[in-house]
């Protein structure tokens, strides 16, 4: 019974995370021409991923990532749509390998590490998969003369970078502040 009670939480948990991210991802600092913006979308993802590890994190992610296609998705190839959507946002769950890291902590200063290498983590993932994405799919967009790989890496630099930066800044003052029981179980 305990155990069915703890997915139950999982899955309410992720739930409202997933819609927290949907939300977070409309309110923009700036927003890209050809799509991306940035936001503070990978926050509940990453702190699911955290507080439950690998498998919610992962799930979560895939779930905002269809979400968002939905809500506002463009999509020229199957692939592409595996790439941006699903592929892209599951990566973050991926910060969930460090979950149990972050639950054996005993101080705020040894929780900061494996909390920063996890949204690395699931940031390159997520910045991979666009980059791939955006060189074979949306290469057509390349000025004239620069390389479509040089483009996709500039592109999505442009707003990843800043996301992942302001995204580490927000979840390490929220450790800070003796919010890491949210991080545990």
């Amino acid at each position: 019974m305990e155990n069915v009670s703890k997915n139950v939480r999982i899955l309410a948990e992720t739930g409202i995370a997933v819609a927290l991210a949907l939300l977070l991802s409309m309110i923009k600092l700036y927003t890209m021409p050809q799509g991306g913006s940035v936001s503070l979308e990978m926050l509940p993802i990453f702190i699911i991923a955290f507080r439950w590890g690998l498998k919610p994190g992962i799930l979560a992610g895939v779930t905002f990532g269809i979400l968002q296609l939905a809500v506002a998705g463009f999509i020229v190839h199957w692939i592409q749509f595996f790439l941006d959507y699903p592929v892209a946002f599951a990566g973050l769950g991926l910060a969930g390998t460090f979950s149990s890291w972050i639950r054996k902590a005993n101080s705020s200063a040894n929780i900061i590490l494996p909390i920063v290498t996890g949204v690395i983590l699931g940031g390159m993932v997520r910045f991979v998969s666009h980059f791939l994405a955006g060189a074979v799919f949306f290469g057509d967009y390349a000025p004239e003369g620069q390389s479509v790989w040089m483009y996709s890496l500039l592109y999505n630099s442009s707003y990843l970078v800043p996301e992942l930066i302001i995204t580490i800044i927000v979840i390490v003052l929220l450790t800070l502040t003796r919010v890491k029981k949210y991080f545990t179980v």
